[in-house]
């Protein structure tokens, strides 16, 4: 388990928390860049799975804090890792991000338990805003 710590001036105490890690899965190479960049920069640690069945298989051996999973095709190719991630923890956030808009995939991923159904492009604020909190490294606990 990676760690970050803050060092405390004032208690000359450190403080350290366990990084969260995030799973991204999607078959573009350039939004698994973009995902993982942009949740690195949001402290976590990525894994990055460029096909579905290797999303399957890092959550059957792994536990992570976030998911974002690509939609895929409109036949939404990402149900089945957002289904493992939900039946795994139910309170896992899973985002499934599209490159359009699909109505029938936008109300399956909704009532398999995705927090969130974004369309492409995303910012890291949308991002941002569905991640679950994290202990601040800036204020001494």
């Amino acid at each position: 388990m990676d760690l970050r710590c803050n060092y405390d001036k004032k208690s000359a105490r450190g403080h350290c928390f366990p990084q969260p890690t995030a799973l991204v899965v999607d078959e573009c190479p350039e939004v698994l860049e973009y995902y993982s960049t942009m949740l690195e920069a949001y402290g976590y640690q990525v894994r990055r799975c460029g096909a579905y069945p290797e999303g399957l298989r890092c959550l059957g051996k792994e536990a992570f804090d976030f998911v974002i999973v690509g939609q895929g095709t409109p036949k939404f190719e990402g149900s089945c890792v957002l289904k493992r991630a939900v039946e795994a923890d139910r309170s896992l956030p899973v985002v499934v991000v599209a490159r359009c808009l699909d109505m029938s995939a936008y109300i399956e991923a909704m009532q398999l338990g995705a927090r969130d159904y974004l369309v492409e492009p995303v910012t890291a604020w949308e991002i941002g805003r569905l991640l679950p909190p994290q202990p601040c490294l800036s204020a001494a606990a």
